[in-house]
């Protein structure tokens, strides 16, 4: 019964098949490089773990060396663009310890079933403050209005979540703020990146347990998982574009893609339930009292007909959808039933729960999950959550184009490239990269954030904008990142 990573096995089988040992691409140096009207001279990233480039569930000093932050800086040396600093970590395992104790888990790696935690121990201390600021201004979990926020970096507040670890070990000092920092750099050149992304990501990958804020202006009241109030996100950015670019700087910012398009949403599948005749019999009679309730709902007018055959559960022989608990439903308490249904195509099931679907409940073989015991919130999305998440992205999408629009500055259509990459995949010299995860190339083993591959072709897709921005010409020139040069997954031992 236990269905723990088949889906990830299969799209794993296939990784070493996409990789070529063709595609190098060379400098053209016969079209001389020019820097058009920018100056690329100090260069500051400002965003979250794309930034930073978080990758495999967790940074790493490799993960940094490949992110598409340092990628630009490698294009700028050539346009006399100056050091590029980065918080680097202590070692290639990732994760962190906060006085010694272990907070966040080491990095990712496929063990030949699907992702595992590498077996080792994080050296990253928080409280061993590598005071900045830093060129590289990516800070993990950071939301929009976190860049504003004074004492987001102080290590005293990181054990009650009022402080974030991966600011606090780089701040320039326990009461900065992200754009204090970055500002404080006199940046000529900017870029800011998924800006937004994780005022909807976090309610995402909790299944829905957060809220959506949209008309509460007070951030403060937030929870971890809340999404974001589309005018306190229009309010932020606007103050972040405004301080970055009052001095004279250009830059570059990027819009946020659907995060339900990522692996971490559609690896599994809504039905990864395989039974044969004689179990789907025996669970059906489990469920028959509750079947019959909601005839007596519909028999009643407490629900229509629709959603009585929406919420009556079903077993088959062969694959079957599982039982999940979905609070939007029609409270029947009052009847002495709960909100249980199957779930359809149009609910995302987290990637976690490939681990967890078809285990027993205190090894009782009669209490399965996601069988006989509904799946709780956090382990499903469901198609209410998933168009809060994209009504949210599409109205900052709508802020982040109007304010590059009304500064001057370069757009990146981030959006597009994961609806083409998740579609019909996205050419990388030679490899056409898609979201499958990994073996498609372009999404790490965390299901959300990109191999080294993808930053680089996220790379890529800041210099065509910036060129055709600016009249750059880094991709007519060759001065851009090459696919060969970037690896789809690190292997166990860095």
């Amino acid at each position: 019964m236990n269905t723990k990573y088949i889906w990830l096995l299969l799209v794993f089988v296939g990784l070493m098949a996409c990789e070529s040992d063709d595609g190098a691409t060379t400098t053209d140096t016969s079209v001389p490089l020019m820097a058009g009207t920018a100056d690329f001279s100090n260069y500051v990233a400002l965003g979250a773990s794309f930034t930073a480039g978080f990758t495999d569930g967790a940074l790493f000093i490799a993960s940094q060396e490949n992110s598409f932050p340092n990628i630009l800086s490698q294009q700028f040396a050539a346009l006399g663009g100056g050091d590029f600093s980065q918080p680097f970590m202590n070692d290639n395992n990732g994760g962190l310890l906060l006085g010694g104790n272990q907070i966040a888990n080491p990095r990712l790696f496929f063990n030949g079933a699907g992702p595992a935690v590498l077996n080792a121990v994080p050296s990253t201390e928080v409280s061993n403050v590598q005071a900045g600021p830093y060129s590289n201004m990516g800070v993990p979990g950071a939301k929009s209005f976190h860049v504003l926020a004074n004492g987001y970096g102080n290590v005293a507040g990181v054990p009650s979540g009022l402080a974030n670890p991966y600011y606090a070990r780089m701040a320039s000092n326990p009461g900065a703020s992200m754009l204090e920092d970055a500002l404080a750099q006199s940046p000529s050149f900017f870029t800011i990146s998924e800006m937004g992304g994780n005022d909807v990501l976090s309610f995402a990958t909790s299944g829905g347990l957060g809220v959506d804020q949209t008309g509460n202006l007070d951030p403060s009241t937030y929870g971890g998982n809340d999404i974001t109030d589309p005018l306190v996100f229009a309010g932020t950015l606007d103050a972040i574009v405004s301080a970055m670019t009052a001095g004279g700087a250009k830059g570059a910012l990027t819009n946020v893609p659907y995060v339900t398009s990522l692996p971490y949403f559609t690896t599994v599948p809504f039905n990864p339930v395989p039974l044969d005749a004689a179990t789907a019999g025996l669970v059906n009679q489990g469920y028959a009292a509750y079947n019959g309730g909601l005839l007596q709902a519909e028999a009643g007018g407490l629900i229509s007909a629709e959603e009585r055959a929406a919420r009556t559960i079903l077993f088959v022989e062969g694959q079957n959808a599982v039982v999940l608990e979905d609070e939007d439903l029609t409270d029947l308490s009052g009847l002495g039933l709960p909100n249980f249904r199957q779930s359809t195509a149009a609910d995302l099931v987290v990637l976690p729960a490939s681990a967890f679907i078809g285990t027993t409940v205190n090894n009782n073989p009669l209490l399965i999950n996601g069988v006989s015991v509904p799946l709780t919130d956090q382990w499903v999305l469901t198609s209410t959550e998933t168009q809060s998440v994209i009504t949210a992205t599409d109205a900052y999408n709508v802020t982040i184009e109007a304010v590059a629009a009304a500064n001057g500055l370069a757009f990146v259509d981030l959006r597009s490239i994961l609806e083409q990459a998740s579609t019909t995949g996205i050419f990388f010299d030679d490899y056409n990269m898609n979201t499958s995860l990994v073996f498609g190339g372009l999404v790490s083993l965390d299901g959300i954030h990109l191999t080294a591959r993808g930053y680089a072709l996220m790379a890529n897709k800041f210099l065509e904008a910036i060129d055709a921005t600016y009249g750059s010409n880094f991709i007519e020139a060759g001065q851009r990142a090459k696919a060969d040069d970037y690896v789809v997954a690190y292997p166990e031992s860095l």
